[in-house]
């Protein structure tokens, strides 16, 4: 195991908020901090998500885009700390993150992996933050390492396919991850299922659309939703959760559109609205099937009034919120 060398403990400093707030009301006062590095102190007594940032924006400098997403973990949680809190029968806990402050991407992604498969096998659900879209490929290795002989589909949210050819060497980057996850599912003969809602024409090459035909990924464009196609997202939805053990789901908030989420490597004018994947993250959440999240590509630096930051801090209590706990 890896992961403890490139493991940062969570910080108290970020879960802050009102003084006149009234006793577990808020995120803040609810999040138990966990070190992982103090030994196993996962003792679970009810439905747990756990937050795990990735403090990384080197797949992102590899593909060429804006860095900046390795702070996105830290804008994500001081947003969600003062959400309130709506319901008293699940816990969330902090367990920190992993960090690639050295340029190696694939021992940063594996030291995810490690991690995930950790509270994976606690029967944890883990929300991952971003951090660059990069994360899918370590998130993936960990989903796959607890559960090795599941069908898992997987729904990427993303104006992008992320199935970009890989770098030399067999490198990846934030452009490629789906396309590195296809390939393990080939490699050990799983079954893949690869849905992708909100990609865009104009954000892909053809070749892309190519690849992903090879790959036989399902997508919802982004143009279907915004022509009011709904129930056809909701179908969308429903076949995959009917028709996998398992669902990991992706958030990439590139999805969005440039007015709503500006705080991304790669904006987009003609992206998503949040009531175009809100009732859709809520019908996932709400299968119980889905056994983990990310959300990728918040940009601190590009923000505007923590307006991305808040999306995906809403994001996660979406999820939270809307969760089967029957399913647990």
């Amino acid at each position: 195991m890896i992961w403890n060398t490139r493991y940062l403990p969570p910080d108290p400093t970020l879960w802050q908020g009102r003084a006149d707030t009234p006793p577990n009301s808020c995120f803040f006062q609810i999040m138990q901090l966990v070190n992982l590095l103090e030994g196993p102190s996962l003792e679970i007594k009810q439905p747990t998500f756990a937050l795990l940032g990735f403090r990384c924006d080197e797949g992102v400098r590899r593909n060429l885009g804006r860095v900046g997403a390795a702070e996105g973990p830290t804008a994500l949680r001081q947003a969600l700390a003062k959400l309130p809190v709506q319901k008293q029968n699940f816990s969330c806990i902090d367990v920190g993150s992993i960090t690639c402050a050295d340029g190696d991407l694939e021992t940063s992604q594996k030291a995810l992996g490690e991690v995930v498969a950790i509270l994976l096998e606690h029967k944890i659900k883990p929300i991952l933050l971003g951090g660059g879209h990069e994360i899918a490929w370590g998130h993936y290795q960990g989903i796959a390492s607890a559960f090795p002989k599941k069908n898992i589909g997987i729904i990427n949210f993303d104006a992008h396919f992320d199935m970009r050819p890989l770098l030399p060497h067999e490198k990846g980057s934030s452009g490629t991850p789906f396309l590195q996850i296809a390939k393990a599912h080939e490699k050990n003969k799983r079954r893949l299922d690869y849905n992708c809602v909100g990609i865009q024409h104009a954000g892909n090459i053809r070749q892309l659309f190519e690849t992903a035909k090879q790959f036989n990924a399902k997508v919802m464009l982004a143009d279907e939703l915004h022509q009011g196609q709904f129930e056809k997202s909701i179908d969308f939805i429903d076949r995959v959760i009917d028709q996998n053990e398992l669902v990991y789901t992706s958030l990439c908030l590139d999805v969005f559109a440039a007015s709503t989420a500006p705080g991304v490597s790669a904006i987009q004018p003609l992206g998503l609205l949040p009531w175009h994947v809100i009732p859709l993250v809520r019908q996932l959440a709400a299968s119980g099937k889905v056994v983990s999240y990310d959300i990728a590509e918040l940009c601190p630096r590009y923000d505007f009034d923590q307006c991305t930051a808040k999306l995906a801090a809403n994001l996660v209590y979406e999820i939270i919120h809307h969760h089967n706990e029957q399913h647990w």
